[in-house]
């Protein structure tokens, strides 16, 4: 072990208490190599930096690589240690390692958050919404599910939640509960996506399980979903959602090219048939469209000619439907 805790500092992060490890040796700073880093170690360094728990323990240069010397590799700890220098280690400089290879460390207090991890175990998904695409937004992270506060929350986070879900496109963010309130921690906070990441947490946010909230705040999301009460997500009844509402779509007219627009737009594959005559069911709300007639090569229903948004002669016992071949 070494005997003495050595002086420490994370680079590259968003602030003191998130980045690449680097210890303070001989006058030189020098990282450390992610050999059997995990976050027993990265508690350590949390602790002895006074910044909160540790969250995650990057590796493979996360922060990017440092220079210097690599002052330790092979770091195996407890978890309980007050310092990093109580953890045993293959003793200073002594390595096989490359800068390509220097730990990282991400701790809850501020300055350990707005940190773009992957956190490959985390799981999405949507509550409590009248289909697979809206809903509370949850996330299952370190062993529970918890929910994402609505402060700075918009439709550019939403467009995040419905790309990850394979959900089409962002409709609405609603706050405030809107699909009432969830139990369990609350995982997310002041998060704020440029709506190009791949997975939510990706987002600037502050920290995991960090937040001002209460549930009456959790987050929700509204997705495009067209398709409802069928098998699977790429058939069912046709449905829009326009002004806060989810609509239908009337038969008249109806064919396989309509359908081929809507099985193109959900990503679906090919259409396989154009059911009429609520076929899957009556909807519910306004009749949104009638006399859609499509070529088959509009990228939405909206660029079919139909009769205008709302105007109708239906009732629900004529809504539309789609089959694709996608499932």
């Amino acid at each position: 072990c070494l005997e003495d805790g050595p002086v420490l500092q994370l680079v590259g992060g968003s602030g003191r208490c998130s980045g690449r490890v680097e210890v303070l040796h001989q006058g030189s700073w020098g990282t450390v190599c992610d050999d059997l880093w995990d976050l027993k170690e990265a508690e350590v360094v949390c602790r002895q930096l006074e910044c909160g728990q540790a969250i995650a323990a990057p590796g493979k240069a996360h922060f990017g690589p440092g220079s210097g010397d690599i002052l330790l590799d092979n770091i195996q700890c407890s978890g309980s240690e007050s310092h990093l220098g109580q953890c045993p280690s293959s003793g200073w400089s002594d390595h096989n390692c490359g800068h390509h290879e220097d730990a990282g460390v991400v701790c809850s207090a501020p300055g350990g958050d707005r940190a773009r991890l992957p956190f490959p175990d985390v799981v999405l998904r949507l509550t409590d919404g009248g289909h697979p695409c809206e809903g509370r937004v949850e996330l299952h992270y370190n062993g529970s599910w918890g929910t994402v506060c609505d402060d700075s929350w918009d439709l550019l986070d939403v467009q995040v939640v419905c790309k990850q879900l394979g959900c089409g496109e962002a409709l609405a963010a609603p706050g405030r509960a809107h699909f009432k309130r969830g139990v369990g921690p609350i995982a997310l906070d002041d998060v704020e996506c440029v709506g190009t990441e791949a997975r939510l947490w990706q987002c600037l946010h502050s920290g995991w399980f960090t937040h001002n909230c209460g549930h009456h705040e959790d987050a929700g999301a509204i997705c495009e979903w067209w398709l409802a009460d069928g098998k699977h997500p790429c058939e069912g009844r046709v449905e829009i959602y326009h002004n806060g509402t989810w609509g239908t779509v009337c038969d008249d007219l109806w064919s396989l090219p309509a359908a081929q627009v809507v099985c193109q737009q959900l990503g679906c594959g090919a259409a396989l048939a154009a059911p009429r005559s609520s076929l899957f069911g009556d909807g519910a709300g306004p009749i949104f469209l009638d006399d859609v007639r499509c070529t088959g090569n509009e990228t939405n229903l909206g660029q079919c000619h139909h009769l205008g948004l709302s105007v109708h002669n239906c009732g629900h016992h004529e809504d539309a439907g789609a089959v694709c071949s996608g499932t």
